[in-house]
């Protein structure tokens, strides 16, 4: 077997590739769900479904986890990946042009949803892949330094998109039919970029039953969980935050359309304006995450929401706005940009690899693959608890209790850190 050598350079150029061209897709899902309300005429707890089935897939490592770990060949694991859950979108092309065509049927509700399942689907194997590749490409010390490098060019990238996005959605709501194809297409160049980079052949290993495979990573994960102290408490901490999270994006989708009465112009400026202060915060924020425990690191990244979650209720009572090219622009919603700013900057960091600093790089795909499960776990009931707490008891109450959920996981990681347990 020919021996594995690192290349730092080269991975950070396909990386970067890579991370380019997924500014473009995620600019554009960025306004998915307010399309599905305002486009479609989709219902709050289907467009709950669409936000779901982003991160629900995640579940499913539950079962190929330890099939994953066997795969010899990422390269053409990727490429596969990438035909079978990117095509679907070019069905797209065939949703009617005219919004009457949504109102008296669901069946196009329905395929929305279903093309974006299987789009997601296609997580369960790039998210441990990208963590799995990188750790085994990059110097522990650069780590999080050149991820944030490629991810502010994704953010500069999806920063323009989003806002092209929004101006043509506000020209013609139904663009989206072509529009969504091409990131179908688009996606598949990416994926066709990452599985470049070069991976430590691990050798073929001796194929087993379903039943076996499901075994062993139920085994793996729960290992990892009750050896780990200071992962477990940071996952502890993340479970707390992501179903504070999880319960407020819904929520604050329809509160855009229904409570503020936004454009497509307002929202891509709400969804994205706060990327300039990640985009000037990433470098920093990644240098940061090199040298403090994630634990602590967790914190400001859960303070930023918690900051967002409380300027975006104070609408309710200071309403106060005024209109500039078209964009509604609420003053008390500066604030709210500029704390989502910090978190967008912290979180892209924390979400993505933050697990692989608890292990050593052969561990990498097995760590983040328990953080993506139990991220699928929370995404099984908040989403559509969101939708719940609003319908029935209102903003604000639904804002307080992801505040409530919030401080519970601050609290739990500054705990955790200042009891000195070990992240390795």
């Amino acid at each position: 077997m020919k021996a594995f050598v690192a290349d730092e350079r080269r991975t950070f150029r396909l990386y970067t590739v890579y991370s380019s061209i997924e500014g473009i897709i995620l600019g554009i899902l960025a306004l998915n769900e307010f399309v599905f309300l305002k486009s479609l005429n989709g219902t709050n707890y289907q467009m709950s479904l669409l936000f779901q089935f982003s991160v629900v897939v995640f579940v499913g490592l539950f079962f190929i986890h330890e099939w994953l770990k066997r795969i010899s060949n990422r390269r053409a694991l990727l490429r596969k990946t990438a035909l079978f859950t990117r095509i679907p979108m070019l069905g797209f092309l065939f949703f009617p042009g005219q919004i009457e065509m949504y109102q008296h049927t669901e069946v196009f509700h329905v395929a929305f949803l279903l093309v974006f399942f299987i789009y997601y689907l296609g997580h369960l194997v790039i998210n441990p892949s990208i963590n799995h590749l990188l750790k085994a490409n990059y110097f522990h010390q650069n780590f999080g330094k050149l991820y944030s490098y490629s991810a502010t060019i994704n953010k500069i990238i999806m920063l323009i998109t989003t806002f092209l996005y929004g101006w043509l959605l506000d020209i013609n709501q139904m663009s989206f039919t072509w529009v969504l194809p091409l990131a179908g297409l688009l996606s598949i160049v990416s994926l066709w970029v990452l599985s470049l980079i070069h991976y430590p052949d691990t050798g073929t290993k001796p194929k087993t039953d379903l039943k076996t495979s499901v075994m062993a990573s139920a085994r793996e994960m729960i290992r990892i969980v009750v050896k780990n102290k200071a992962f477990r408490d940071f996952e502890t901490g993340f479970m707390f935050y992501g179903f504070s999270f999880m319960i407020a994006v819904t929520v604050i989708t329809v509160y855009f359309y229904e409570g503020l009465d936004m454009n497509y112009s307002s929202v891509a400026f709400y969804r994205n304006s706060y990327n300039i202060i990640a985009i000037a915060l990433l470098p920093m924020a990644g240098k940061m995450l090199g040298r403090l425990d994630p634990r602590q690191f967790s914190a400001i990244t859960y303070g930023s929401v918690l900051a967002y979650i409380i300027f975006l209720g104070l609408t309710v009572y200071v309403p106060q706005h005024t209109s500039i090219f078209g964009i509604k622009l609420y003053y008390v919603l500066i604030f709210y940009i500029i704390a989502h700013g910090i978190f967008a900057a912290t979180m892209v960091l924390l979400w993505n690899i933050g697990s692989a600093y608890f292990c050593s790089a052969d561990e990498a795909g097995s760590y983040q693959s328990v953080h993506l499960f139990l991220t699928g776990f929370r995404s099984l009931f908040a989403p559509a608890a969101g939708v719940f707490f609003y319908e029935q008891y209102g903003l604000i109450t639904t804002f307080t209790i992801a505040s409530v959920s919030l401080v519970i996981a601050i609290i739990i990681n500054i705990w955790s850190y200042l009891s000195k347990r070990p992240i390795n």
